[in-house]
C-alpha cells in the first residue's frame, strides 16, 4: 500500500506541473492542426504521415488520461468532476477506428472536439464556460421577452406591411426572420426606406423595435453574464487563494483562528482566577 501511495504523489505531482500541462495543451492544438491540415489536398506521403501522427497523439492522450485517473486516490473520485468525465469521453471517443468506412465520418468528427480539451485544462477557459452555462437559466426569461416583443412587432408588421412585400412580411413568421435581420442591423435600412414610401412614419416602428431589443434586452443579457462571471471570478479566487477575494478569505480565517484561540486563553484565564480565588478562600479560613 505504501509504495501504490508513493506512485500515486508522483504521479499527481507530475499532473500538476506546469510543464506537462504545456505539453498537454501544446499536443492538443498540434492536433487541431493535422485535423485543419487534412481538409487540403495533400501528398500520400503527408496524408500518411500525418496519420501515423494522429496515432501517437490518440495514445499520448490516452496515457494523459490514465496517469489522472491512477493519481486520484479513488476512481469513483475522478468521474464526479463533470469536466473529468468531458475529457475520458473524449478520449475513449477518439478510439473509435478510423479503418472503418461506416465510422470514419463519426471518428473525424468526434476528433475535431479534442481541441475542447483546451477548455478543461486552462482554468480560466473553465471559468468562462462555468459562468456561461450558469447564466443561461438567467438568460432564459430575458429571451422569452425578447420572443414576445419580435411576435408583437411580426404580427404588427404582417398586418402593415404585407402588401408592400409579402416577401418580407408574409406572415408572422417570415415577419420575425425579417426583424431579426433588422435586430442584426443586416441591411435594415433597406427593408425601412421600403416601407417609408408608402408610410412614411413607419421609421417608429424600426426605431422603437431596435431599442427594445438590442439596445434594452441584449444589453440586459450582457450584464447578466458579467454579474455571474463576476461572481466565479469571486468564488475561483477564494479557493486558490488569489486576488482580493482570495486575500478576505484569507483575513476571514485566520480571524477566526485567532478570535477560537482569544476565547481559549480568556477560559484558561477564568479558570486560573477561579482556581486562585478557592485557594486564597482556603489559606483564610
Amino acid at each position: 500500500m505504501g509504495g501504490l501511495s508513493t506512485f500515486q504523489n508522483r504521479l499527481e505531482q507530475l499532473q500538476r506541473n506546469k510543464f506537462f500541462e504545456t505539453v498537454v495543451i501544446f499536443i492538443i492544438i498540434l492536433s487541431a492542426l493535422t485535423i485543419g491540415a487534412k481538409t487540403y489536398n495533400l501528398s500520400p506521403e503527408l496524408t500518411h504521415l500525418l496519420e501515423l501522427f494522429d496515432i501517437a497523439v490518440t495514445l499520448f492522450f490516452v496515457l494523459e488520461i490514465t496517469v489522472r485517473m491512477i493519481a486520484e486516490r479513488y476512481i469513483t473520485r475522478f468521474f464526479r468532476s463533470g469536466w473529468n468525465l468531458f475529457d475520458f469521453t473524449i478520449v475513449a471517443a477518439s478510439l473509435v477506428p478510423l479503418e472503418d468506412s461506416e465510422l470514419v465520418l463519426l471518428a473525424r468528427l468526434l476528433r475535431i472536439f479534442r481541441v475542447l480539451r483546451l477548455v478543461s485544462l486552462i482554468p480560466e477557459l473553465r471559468l468562462l464556460v462555468n459562468a456561461l452555462f450558469k447564466a443561461i437559466p438567467r438568460m432564459g426569461y430575458v429571451v422569452l421577452l425578447m420572443f414576445v416583443i419580435f411576435y408583437i412587432y411580426g404580427a404588427l408588421g404582417s398586418i402593415l406591411f404585407e402588401k408592400i412585400n409579402t416577401v418580407l412580411w408574409g406572415d408572422v413568421a417570415i415577419s420575425m426572420l425579417t426583424l431579426f435581420r433588422v435586430a442584426t442591423f443586416e441591411d435594415w435600412t433597406d427593408v425601412m426606406y421600403e416601407t417609408m414610401a408608402v408610410y412614411p412614419l413607419s421609421w417608429i416602428f424600426y426605431l422603437s423595435f431596435i431599442f427594445l431589443t438590442t439596445f434594452v434586452f441584449l444589453n440586459m443579457m450582457v450584464g447578466i453574464v458579467l454579474d455571474v462571471l463576476t461572481r466565479e471570478h469571486q468564488k475561483f479566487d477564494q479557493e486558490s487563494g488569489e486576488g482580493e477575494a482570495g486575500e478576505v478569505h484569507w483575513i476571514r480565517e485566520h480571524a477566526a483562528l485567532i478570535e477560537t484561540r482569544l476565547e481559549r486563553i480568556e477560559q484558561l484565564l477564568e479558570q486560573r482566577s477561579e482556581r486562585e480565588g478557592a485557594h486564597s478562600r482556603r489559606e483564610r479560613e
